[in-house]
């Protein structure tokens, strides 16, 4: 079952953490995320999974930058979210959808206990303009069954305190 907006309002600080939290940006049954003003983007190629790829910083100015298509950009929230009680999963805004903007390309799914910036894999298919602070996104909470007690603690992603690169290269290191 998917909480609704007043739910997601009535579990927050039990369950829910989301910083900061602005009452503007609570829909029907779910949360719009902002995008920060900083994005990452690949900057070597081919890219390795088992090992660190180097990125570059951009920084989106208050005009807007135009992404371009075939590029993948990785970007991050304003806010920072912990959820303990709830499975959280994350779309992109159909206003944002309909622009040609995708927000994630697998990602879209967090784990119980998850605690941190949601970092977005954000590409376009054809050339559009962006902005800092912008709603780009949602996040919204099913209730689970069973035990809860397997909470997320990946050493990956866990606590970042921004956009996070993949780190697939770690599932290589500890098979060694």
């Amino acid at each position: 079952m998917i909480l609704s907006g007043e739910e997601i309002k009535r579990n927050l600080g039990k369950g829910i953490e989301i910083e900061p939290f602005n009452e503007s940006q609570l829909g029907p049954n779910s949360y719009n995320l902002r995008l920060a003003n900083e994005l990452l983007v690949y900057d070597t190629f081919p890219l390795d999974m088992k090992k660190k790829n180097t990125a570059k910083k951009i920084i989106i100015p208050e005009e807007g930058l135009v992404l371009e298509p075939g590029k993948l950009y990785l970007g991050r929230t304003v806010e920072h979210t912990t959820t303990d009680n709830f499975v959280p999963m994350l779309e992109g805004r159909s206003s944002v959808g309909r622009l040609g903007i995708c927000i994630h390309v697998t990602a879209g799914f967090g784990d119980i206990g998850f605690s941190g910036f949601w970092t977005l894999e954000l590409f376009c298919i054809h050339p559009v303009r962006i902005y800092p602070n912008v709603e780009i996104c949602q996040i919204y909470y099913h209730g689970i069954q069973g035990d809860t007690s397997r909470k997320y603690c990946s050493q990956k992603y866990q606590n970042n305190k921004g956009i996070q690169p993949s780190l697939f290269y770690y599932d290589f290191e500890k098979k060694k």
